[in-house]
């Protein structure tokens, strides 16, 4: 559960790399004959040992960090279609175990490229990346604006269900819009606005970009402050520059504002000073029902982007057990593959090895498709290990929007991400807390395994919309998004958050983690056996969990299934 423990996000190194593809074809029947002569190093039963293999595999060095796109990622998404395939799952992708995702990495040059804020045609001398980060993921050589006019725009949200239109009355075509991070729950939570103090995804800065495009605003500015983001600046400087991956798409697919930006809040504070705004007062303000937008007076914004733009395949792995009832409704399990890759220079080998993140959520989900294919359920189970998570949800946003499966028909599914070896724990920890009935199906399940369900510690953090669920979730299928928590048995709440802090600082995306034998494994075990009998009660049920009342993708949900 790394986005849970981690109030940080982080961006990825791809490396250029690829093989043709009928030497995959090739490598995927020579490993396929090996994995045959093989079949006994796992069983059909979820064992740690299973777990330990996989695990230390999937984590080696000849998987060179399993960045996308690079032999070490081309050989594990081998390695993993070659898994499935032995252990009895269909091919999920028509004949193939791939669906193939064809990623665009947008490079701007910083050196002849430009964003900058005007005060009455004087430029303010922002400099990047210390005052302000700004790219485009427009796949255009070079992308342009001029002397757009500033709007501050609020929380920058659109929300029916909530009553809510920070755009009310505002053309933002030609204008660069300004907004915070975060929802207006988090600048009031004790308002009952939206969901109070815990993010919903309307607080997400992935949402306000898609808005403002949406609104048809040329530049959008988000005004970065470390409590409601929950990172520090480091992290904006960190993740948004350097070469930016997307969804490689058709002309014409996808809208973008010309310019996407965050800005540090003591630059947003000179912004509104300027124009002769109070910065606190407009923030509380924001957050109050019947908020409208202002105008900016006097500043303006213009930029010049230069990029060079190139595209790189990888792929998702998808493998099928087949429902004896209902086979065309499914159970689907999600876990990303990739990891970061090599980093020359750092570490003893510039190896980031990804064991935990995320060898072990591909692992168990492997694990629980070897028990499904043993036992197969009345309705379909789909394993689904998607690429480019660590660029941004990549893969299985593809997914969302190319589904394999049509998603009125994907009844519900599991997200399994970064499990922790610390041994195992009375409690388990709902991310998104709150949000489906899938919920009431776990609580139930846990409560064999005499566990307890608590809520996510940092809500207001939206940690729910960080991880390759809220791909599938964002279409309206009901997403479940867990993990074993810090109540241990053996050393109770102290020890379990003692073993998260030692992680995040020593070896969550770094070379350190690595795979060892030294592994505490029981809880990992349980947590894997608990998600299976999640999916299989479902999968062997007539049911169709939907979000809660009152949930933002409630309606969507309502709408695919009435289809």
């Amino acid at each position: 559960m790394k986005h849970a423990i981690f109030a940080f996000a982080a961006s990825s190194l791809l490396l250029a790399g690829c093989t043709q593809a009928g030497e995959e074809d090739a490598a995927h029947e020579d490993n396929a004959a090996e994995n045959t002569n093989s079949a006994s190093i796992t069983s059909t039963e979820i064992t740690e040992a299973d777990l330990r293999h996989r695990i230390a595999t999937l984590a080696s060095d000849e998987f060179e960090g399993r960045a996308p796109a690079t032999s070490g990622g081309i050989a594990a998404s081998q390695w993993i279609a070659d898994e499935m395939q032995r252990i009895g799952l269909e091919p999920g992708n028509g004949d193939s175990y791939f669906q193939p995702v064809s990623l665009l990495e947008v490079t701007l040059d910083t050196a002849n490229s430009s964003f900058d804020i005007a005060h009455n045609g004087e430029s303010l001398g922002f400099s990047m990346p210390d005052d302000l980060v700004y790219w485009t993921k427009r796949a255009d050589d070079e992308v342009a604006i001029e002397n757009t006019e500033l709007v501050f725009v609020g929380y920058g949200v659109v929300a029916p269900e909530y009553g809510w239109n920070d755009y009310e009355g505002v053309d933002a075509r030609g204008k660069t819009v300004v907004m915070l991070v975060n929802d207006p729950g988090y600048g009031d939570p004790e308002s009952g606005l939206f969901n109070g103090n815990a993010m919903t995804y309307y607080g997400r800065w992935t949402y306000k970009f898609e808005e403002a495009a949406r609104q048809g605003a040329d530049g959008v500015i988000v005004i970065h402050q470390t409590a409601p983001a929950s990172y520090g600046w480091n992290v904006v400087s960190g993740s948004w520059t350097g070469g930016q991956l997307d969804l490689a798409r058709e002309p014409g697919e996808g809208t973008f504002a010309g310019v996407e930006s965050w800005i540090t809040e003591e630059g947003a504070r000179q912004l509104f000073e300027l124009s002769g705004l109070d910065f606190d007062a407009l923030t509380a303000a924001a957050a109050q029902p019947g908020f409208e937008a202002v105008e900016m007076t006097g500043l303006t914004a213009s930029g010049t982007l230069r990029n060079t733009t190139r595209t790189m395949d990888s792929r998702n792995v998808a493998g099928v057990v087949r429902g004896t009832e209902r086979p065309d409704e499914f159970v689907i399990y999600t876990a990303h593959w990739d990891h970061l890759g090599i980093r020359f220079g750092v570490g003893e080998d510039g190896i980031f090895n990804g064991a935990v993140d995320n060898a072990t959520g591909t692992s168990a989900i492997l694990e629980i498709g070897e028990a499904f294919a043993a036992n197969p359920p009345e309705r379909s189970v789909m394993i689904l290990a998607v690429t480019a998570e660590e660029s941004g949800l990549l893969g299985s946003a593809y997914y969302g929007v190319n589904p394999i499966e049509p998603l009125s028909q994907t009844v519900g599914g599991i997200n399994i991400d970064a499990i922790l070896p610390t041994g195992r724990s009375r409690d388990v920890v709902v991310v998104g807390h709150g949000a489906s009935e899938l919920e009431d199906i776990l609580t139930e399940e846990a409560a064999d395994q005499d566990r307890y369900i608590v809520p996510d510690p940092n809500p207001e953090a939206g940690y729910f919309y960080r991880s390759d669920h809220i791909s599938l979730a964002k279409q309206g299928v009901p997403m479940l998004y867990a993990d074993g928590g810090f109540d241990l048995r053996e050393g109770g709440r102290e020890a379990g958050e003692a073993f998260g802090a030692d992680y995040r600082a020593n070896r969550y995306h770094a070379p350190g983690d690595e795979y060892s034998e030294d592994w505490n494994m029981e809880g990992m075990l349980e947590d894997a056996q608990l998600f299976y009998n999640v999916g299989n009660r479902l999968a062997n049920s007539q049911d169709w969990p939907n979000w809660y009342e009152g949930n933002e993708f409630r309606a969507l949900r309502d709408a695919q299934r009435a289809d």
